[in-house]
């Protein structure tokens, strides 16, 4: 069975190039941030995320990532339960996104 709150390097890959709005969540922390990111993206540290939730549009299409999908599922649970509708985990994170779409991103 498929997750609902999940998609694929190479969906979110189509996403973007498709040129549809949509807000990228990094949630790690800023020295990942500062090793690579994907561009466009915006920090917000998953710790520090409850202090930004009144920034955020409850109606915006958010991908939510961090290393590896486990920090951002989190945050993607916590978003959920804050009424935000789309909400979705990047699965693999950052690390799937240089394995699978961009391969000159450093991986660690």
């Amino acid at each position: 069975m498929r997750e609902l709150n999940v998609i694929s390097a190479p969906a979110l890959k189509h996403l973007i190039d498709s040129g549809r709005s949509i807000t990228l969540i990094d949630v790690r922390e800023p020295s990942e941030y500062a090793l690579c990111h994907i561009a466009g993206s915006r920090l917000i540290p998953l710790g520090d995320l409850a202090n930004h939730v009144a920034e955020l549009d409850v109606n915006a299409d958010h991908i939510i990532y961090c290393h590896i999908g486990e920090r951002s599922a989190y945050a993607v649970a916590y978003l959920t339960k804050c009424g935000f509708k789309n909400v979705r985990n990047l699965q693999g994170g950052i690390d799937a996104w240089a394995e699978k779409v961009d391969s000159s991103m450093p991986r660690y």
